[in-house]
């Protein structure tokens, strides 16, 4: 195999893996590199549905503007990664696309998110896709009221801020924009009841003075303005409630770790490599998964498969796919990859 020219040799290991079945997922494009974070830095998880996530550019505003006023020590965690935003943020988030609160609430998801993510704030405006859907708001506040008591389980210091929601007028519900105003209105004596002094609830206004005409695309999604009233409207709350948290000490021993990688290169030629990121899990299960390695800039990634691989500088990050997202305790989750290229192959990885 060493005499076959590179290109040769990556298109036949092209076509065996998909003969195999194998389905290759194509590199995203290279996000801007966001600053390191500190290893104290205090946990705060973005939570809710395509308003967070998808892109959710609201939390690039939101991240640098913390940066730029001193807060530095601030890490924003979620098992779904950046999708874009045109600047270098730290762009981990819970934001699920299309996600009702309801479901996340019955189907029991928060709790596999929490441990994989460990916040000692959330961020949640959640909720607009239930209004679309005709659930009732004491549904939708029974949704919340599951959350929270999740959300104290994983950490009960957890600060909770809660948006009343921006308005919403799509065009195939005329009856949303009322709907909508009836949660808003439930939501301050709902946050009310449940607050406690170790783990206080803050309702966050990001109704007022959010115009679905001037402020979305699409009476629903925020456009640039609409992302920086969001982002505008989240940074004094923020700000107070990272007063209020000691980031933790790092332990003089650290303890065993639950999860950990290896990186095995299984094959190699000429100008190229392929390797396998493998998580084992040896705590408790875990709804999804990623892990960092490093791969200098003389190689290129070529083809990926079992998970979503996107790149920052030196930096490859690794996110599950949906089929291996869940790894029990003592399981395990792989990933692989090829590159081209020269230079010191890869030896190591982390979970991220």
């Amino acid at each position: 195999m060493g005499a076959l020219p590179v290109l040769e040799v990556v298109m036949a290991r092209f076509l065996a893996l998909l003969a195999t079945g194998v389905t290759l997922l194509a590199l995203p494009a290279v996000l801007p590199t966001a600053p390191s974070r500190a290893a104290t830095a205090v946990r705060v998880m973005p939570l809710g549905d395509s308003i967070t996530g998808s892109p959710g550019c609201w939390r690039a505003l939101l991240w640098n503007r913390l940066q730029n006023s001193g807060h530095t020590d601030v890490d924003f965690v979620g098992t779904l990664p950046a999708q874009g935003c045109s600047v270098p943020h730290d762009g981990d988030n819970e934001g699920h696309g299309g996600a009702l609160v309801t479901n996340v609430a019955d189907q029991n998801l928060l709790p596999g998110w929490l441990p994989a993510t460990r916040p000692d704030i959330v961020l949640m405006h959640f909720g607009t896709n239930d209004v679309w859907s005709n659930r009732p708001t004491g549904t939708i506040l029974a949704a919340y009221s599951t959350l929270v008591g999740q959300m104290r389980a994983s950490n009960p210091a957890m600060k909770i801020l809660v948006a009343q929601l921006i308005p919403m007028n799509p065009a195939t519900c005329a009856e949303c924009a009322d709907r909508l105003v009836a949660l808003n209105r439930a939501i301050p004596d709902w946050a009310a009841a449940n607050s406690t002094a170790a783990s206080p609830i803050t309702v966050v206004d990001q109704w007022t003075g959010f115009s679905t005409s001037a402020d979305t695309y699409d009476g629903v999604h925020p456009n640039d303005s609409g992302n920086q009233k969001i982002s505008d409207r989240w940074y004094p709350a923020l700000a107070s409630a990272l007063g209020t948290v000691t980031p933790p000490t790092p332990p003089t021993t650290p303890p065993p770790a639950e999860v950990t990688c290896t990186l095995t290169v299984t094959n190699q030629w000429p100008g190229g490599f392929q390797a396998t990121v493998t998580i084992r899990n040896e705590g408790p299960a875990l709804a999804a998964w990623r892990a960092r390695f490093d791969l200098p800039s003389t190689w290129t990634l070529g083809s990926t498969w079992n998970g979503a691989f996107t790149r920052s500088g030196t930096t490859v990050t690794v996110a599950n796919a949906s089929w291996n997202a869940a790894v029990p305790t003592g399981g395990t989750a792989s990933a692989g990859l090829t590159a081209t290229g020269s230079g010191p192959l890869p030896t190591t990885c982390a979970p991220a």
